[in-house]
């Protein structure tokens, strides 16, 4: 099956790590479906770009809380081709600073965007892949194993269930030959951060000693899904410059 066959669908696709993502999957020949929960201005700007240049793209609102919107959300792959990849991208940050300080509406809304949403996207994913050919690539945090104090404990406590998701998943699909993985970017150059220069004031604790930037995280999720990667599942893949 060569990549022109092969329809990939990207929670978060249309802005910073997701789209980065969406360009290098739709570059390498793949068709890709871009899910955006409310700027449906960018993600279909973006779609009709990638179409201008000869690939197949379409754009697609998606709650990834919700099931019957994640569901909706891979019925539009359908018009594609078949599904063979999904990469659980979507994330959100609202409340930053000492858990103690922070609004438990908000942190519950992050948790339920960076935990349950992987979750739910995985749920809906897991019957709809091609058997031997499908892979999930699930976008963690090197929050991991700093924890993030005093900044968003609950983020890295929500990203590390995605890291445990991954390999508790990839077991439970692996009888169906479907592959789940998972990429830990470090701090990243995009608009996630609400303090646009955190990247910057960071990079001295960086091994590296810069921060990275969207194509990097990219790269890697492109090789998990390629058939380079094929005998790779319940992987973690650290990009974080050293951390």
């Amino acid at each position: 099956m060569d990549n022109q066959t092969r329809v990939v669908a990207v929670t978060g696709g249309s802005r910073g790590i997701g789209e980065a993502i969406t360009r290098r999957l739709a570059a390498s020949g793949y068709a890709v479906l871009i899910g955006y929960r409310a700027d449906q201005a960018t993600a279909e700007t973006l779609a009709a770009e990638l179409r201008s240049q000869g690939n197949m793209a379409s754009a697609h609102a998606v709650e990834v809380t919700e099931p019957d919107s994640l569901e909706a959300f891979l019925d539009a792959a359908d018009c594609l081709g078949p599904l063979s990849g999904v990469v659980a991208n979507a994330a959100a940050v609202r409340a930053v600073g000492p858990l103690a300080t922070l609004d438990p509406a908000q942190v519950r809304h992050d948790i339920e965007v960076n935990l349950l949403g992987p979750l739910l996207t995985c749920r809906a994913a897991a019957l709809r892949l091609q058997p031997n050919q499908g892979s999930i690539v699930l976008l963690g945090s090197a929050a991991t194993t700093s924890g993030s104090p005093g900044t968003y404990v609950h983020y890295a406590a929500a990203k590390a269930g995605v890291s445990t998701l991954t390999v508790g998943l990839s077991k439970e699909l692996a009888p169906s030959g479907v592959r789940v993985n998972c990429v830990e970017p470090g701090t990243i150059w995009t608009d996630f951060h609400l303090d646009p220069d955190r990247p910057a004031k960071v990079a001295a604790t960086i091994p590296l000693g810069r921060a990275g930037h969207p194509h990097e995280i990219a790269g890697a999720v492109a090789w998990l899904l390629s058939d380079d990667a094929a005998y790779t599942t319940g992987a973690v893949l650290r990009i974080a410059g050293g951390l």
